[in-house]
């Protein structure tokens, strides 16, 4: 949708709006917003909305407060969802702008932007990107808290009676729908509790929108259910964790997937190859984004389909990049390490610059692995060029500081401030003592 601002000011009186959200993400993917009266509209329109910087992590400091909203107009959005007697909400996703209104170096949306004008400049018109974001339902306690108690004791793809949430995730469904997205899929995944719900791909901007908005609604939804819905990469131990593969390929500029090859032997073209050879040499720092918190290596473990290998195939599932069985215009890569604790912005603007590098001709093409990788010891592994993905966030941020090409991807700015929060976070984690320390030393020693 092309709206105009004259578009937004007769949406706005048609559908009797009163209030508009202005959102924006942090650093930590976190949506945020500012909320103003519709009474503000043409403040809104004209950019002249203002938020103190300071106060959202990974920003400014305190002499730098004074930030500016610049909504994109294309992103007005009724939120249907919201219940209201006195009239709807609508949210407009915006930039975020310094007090000198020049577009602000930290902003995650606005370094996506910056990396897809670098993949314009090489030749190419669109990333396109689809997300299939996992995620668990647990019971809430007498208090409303949420508890690690299954919504239901389902598996992978059951149905009602045994999984209870399917009311739920239909509801998360049909919200969706309402707002303009196109649901493929919807299905119990393999924990108990654990749902997913897939839609259409879309460029890679208006795909991180979305995901920001499709967790806002699960959510939202899930809480009228009763229930709690969470992102965390893995919640419950010994149970599989929540994923977010990334599917992406590149367009030439009449729209032409360029990943895809009739005469090769398996239908990828030299870029495909380029580009998945991009993401298997910055693999390692790529996680720092692409799995950024402590939790995020629980579930990349052995055992539960999650890629622990830096590697790839086009008819392998233990491989960190799976090729999908679709050609012509569908070929894509699948990256399955990615977890939906990654803010969406910085993750795929990252797999962008590195898919780029590889296309660039930067780095050397790396030969697909057909071998299941969970079944070879580590050896064997290492004798077939394969090596590990980070094992803790410790490691991540320690490649990511080796990784001077995606530190350039991202900016001076976000890298000093990942590094710091995430060494932060670390720091703390490794000082807590867990219960399975308690559990394993206490009687013992």
């Amino acid at each position: 949708m092309n709206y105009k601002k004259e578009d937004i000011i007769a949406k706005v009186k048609e559908e009797n709006i009163k209030y508009i959200r202005l959102q924006f993400t942090d650093m930590l993917g976190m949506l945020k917003n500012v909320e103003v009266p519709v009474t503000r509209l043409d403040d809104v329109l004209e950019n002249n909305v203002m938020f103190d910087g300071s106060s959202i992590e990974g920003f400014v400091r305190i002499q730098e407060a004074d930030m500016y909203l610049y909504p994109d107009l294309n992103t007005f959005l009724v939120l249907e969802w919201e219940e209201t007697t006195y009239g709807k909400v609508a949210r407009l996703i915006c930039d975020v702008y310094t007090s000198k209104r020049v577009p602000f170096v930290g902003d995650p949306r606005g370094i996506l932007k910056r990396n897809i004008e670098k993949m314009r400049q090489m030749g190419f018109s669109k990333f396109n990107c689809g997300v299939e974001p996992e995620f668990y339902l647990f019971k809430l306690d007498e208090k409303g808290n949420p508890t690690l108690n299954p919504s239901d004791a389902g598996g992978y793809f059951d149905l009602s009676p045994i999984d209870t949430a399917e009311d739920c995730r239909r509801d998360i469904a049909l919200q969706l729908q309402k707002l303009g997205f196109v649901i493929e899929a919807s299905h119990h995944e393999v924990g108990p509790g654990q749902q997913e719900i897939n839609f259409r791909f879309d460029n890679a901007v208006e795909a991180c929108d979305n995901i920001q908005t499709f967790k806002l609604v699960v959510k939202n939804v899930a809480r009228r259910h009763g229930l709690h819905a969470t992102f965390m990469p893995k919640p419950i131990s010994n149970i599989a964790g929540s994923g977010m593969h990334v599917n992406c390929s590149l367009a030439d500029m009449d729209g032409k997937n360029v990943f895809y090859d009739s005469e090769s032997k398996n239908g990828l073209s030299e870029i495909a190859n380029r580009w998945i050879s991009g993401l298997i040499h910055h693999a390692d720092g790529l996680s720092l984004f692409c799995n950024p918190t402590v939790n995020s290596y629980k579930r990349i473990v052995p055992g539960y389909e999650a890629p622990c290998y830096v590697s790839w195939s086009d008819a392998n599932r233990s491989t960190m990049i799976r090729i999908p069985a679709a050609r012509g215009n569908k070929t894509r890569t699948e990256l399955r390490s990615v977890d939906p604790s990654a803010n969406p912005y910085l993750a795929i603007a990252c797999i962008l610059a590195a898919g780029l590098d590889g296309v660039a001709g930067n780095v050397e093409l790396v030969e697909p692995v057909y071998a299941n990788l969970f079944a070879l010891t580590e050896k064997e592994r290492e004798a077939l060029g394969v090596r590990s993905l980070p094992e803790n966030l410790s490691q991540a941020i320690k490649a990511f500081e080796k990784d001077k090409y995606l530190q350039d991807a991202v900016g001076d700015h976000i890298s000093k401030k990942m590094i710091m929060a995430k060494s932060l976070e670390w720091d703390e984690y490794r000082k807590f003592v867990t219960e399975w320390e308690i559990t394993h030393y206490l009687k013992r020693y």
